[in-house]
């Protein structure tokens, strides 16, 4: 372990962390809050450029930078900056508890969206500001943030990425990493400036067009009302947040290949052509079950499409009660939160891309035992899987089932009932947002024991990681000098 670029890594990430909380400081001066708006930013502002500055302060003569250190440099910085994010709410005393207001920064640098909070707008503009900025520092990541603007390692920094970037493949857009990182955040950027346009121009208040447009971005949830976008009550809205929430949760390298006008790469792709059409049969499976619970077909379409856009983007936007409807409808809506969204998106899930080889690695084992003489070929994107590539991806599935259970057995020390602790833990390790019955969309997380929120605190930031950064952290051989 290179214990010297770690620290040199790490000390970058606080201090560009640091000043990311000036935004919070200018909203609470813009609506004068004084200076009870501005000091519960200013510390934590302090405490993290000071202290990025002496970790940074000497260059270390060993610029070796491997996988190993990479998760190590992932996993420290999300516990760090969640610790570090929750300042605000503590200091300002509106979260004044460490395990909630912990569990509230970590949801929202996840960009799970759960909140501890059951009338956010409650808040003044600056926390409401904090809250909603921290989906949009974490959607794409803060090391591929870092990336892009810190002086170069000299050393293989592609390995933060593919620590951080969700999904089983990891390519780069650019020959050089930094690169890579500066067009993501571009396209980044501009798609969120194009939906807080649009949000404006259906007559939504410019700051709540901000805070949404960074929930739908990041692929959040935090939202200003507690009823969510249900408050604003317009078809309008609805939809270009449910487009939003779509694109977002599409894969980025599509389009950097429409930037660059190769289309066919984009009309050839598999995990696109999956990802839209298991939306479209949810949407429409949800549709026959729910017809017995609306009267009108475009509001039932209304509701349906943007809670089924809402969960597999693992956003967790609302504008209805999703727990009055059948059955049926809650199993569809449990399975889109395993599925998430695309590889390469800020979504959470498992991701449409390891979901298409699990299906087709079942039938090609199936029609293998049919024929043992027969060997099956796996293909994804036109291209034959190689055998470790298949192992990973199966063993990402076993780890997952895993940790999935030691949470929800941690979990259900407390719960009320299975269904309370299922959906919160499928929620929360997925980056959802809201579950089922107490922790549904018109409940929170805030009645949840301290063990079940610092527990499902650890699930976000490992689903968000996707686990293996977080598990190599806890790992003793990790911390061996090499």
């Amino acid at each position: 372990m290179n214990y010297k670029i770690v620290r040199y890594v790490l000390g970058w990430i606080i201090l560009v962390f640091g000043l990311l909380m000036i935004p919070s400081i200018i909203v609470a001066l813009i609506y004068r809050e004084g200076w009870q708006g501005i000091y519960p930013f200013l510390i934590p502002m302090l405490i993290s450029v000071a202290s990025g500055f002496l970790l940074t302060r000497k260059r270390p003569d060993n610029k070796d930078f491997y996988m190993r250190e990479g998760f190590v440099v992932v996993a420290l910085a999300w516990l760090l900056i969640s610790l570090l994010g929750a300042l605000p709410f503590i200091i300002s005393g509106f979260i004044p508890a460490l395990a909630d207001a912990f569990f509230e920064a970590a949801s929202g640098f996840t960009t799970t969206g759960s909140s501890v909070l059951g009338q956010p707008e409650l808040l003044p503009n600056s926390q409401l500001f904090w809250r909603s900025f921290t989906h949009l520092i974490g959607g794409m990541g803060i090391l591929v943030f870092v990336l892009a603007v810190m002086p170069s390692i000299e050393s293989d920094n592609a390995f933060v990425m593919k620590a951080e970037v969700p999904g089983p493949i990891f390519g780069k857009l650019q020959a050089k990493v930094r690169n890579t990182a500066r067009v993501l955040y571009l396209m980044y950027f501009g798609l969120t400036f194009v939906l807080i346009v649009l949000l404006v121009l259906g007559g939504m208040p410019i700051f709540d067009s901000i805070l949404h447009a960074f929930g739908a971005a990041g692929t959040g949830g935090f939202g200003t009302k507690s009823n969510s976008v249900a408050f604003y009550d317009s078809f309008y809205l609805y939809y270009v947040l449910a487009f939003g929430m779509l694109i977002f949760a599409g894969n980025f390298s599509l389009y950097y290949a429409l930037f660059s006008r190769k289309f066919k790469a984009v009309f050839r792709s598999e995990e696109l052509r999956w990802y839209l059409s298991i939306i479209s049969l949810a949407v429409m499976l949800i549709m026959l079950n729910t017809r017995e619970v609306y009267d009108n077909f475009f509001v039932q379409l209304r509701d349906v499409f943007f809670t089924v856009t809402s969960i597999i983007s693992t956003t967790g936007f609302t504008v209805t009660d999703h727990n009055a409807w059948p059955l049926f409808s809650h199993i569809i809506l449990l399975g889109l939160m395993f599925v998430g969204g695309m590889a390469g998106s800020t979504a959470g899930g498992l991701k449409v891309s390891r979901i298409v080889i699990y299906v087709k690695s079942s039938i090609a084992e199936l029609r293998s035992s049919l024929n043992p003489n027969r060997r099956m070929a796996v293909t994804f994107e036109g291209k034959t899987m190689s055998p470790q590539l298949k192992n990973q991806v199966g063993n990402y599935l076993s780890i997952y089932i895993l940790v999935f259970v030691v949470l929800l057995l941690l979990v259900s020390l407390n719960a009320p009932n299975f269904l309370t602790a299922f959906s919160a833990v499928a929620a929360t390790f997925n980056n959802i947002g809201p579950g089922f019955d107490l922790v549904g969309p018109t409940g929170n997380f805030g009645g949840m024991s301290v063990l079940s929120k610092v527990t499902l605190s650890i699930g976000m930031i490992m689903g968000r990681l996707e686990i293996i950064p977080i598990m190599v952290l806890f790992s003793p051989r990790t911390w061996k000098r090499t």
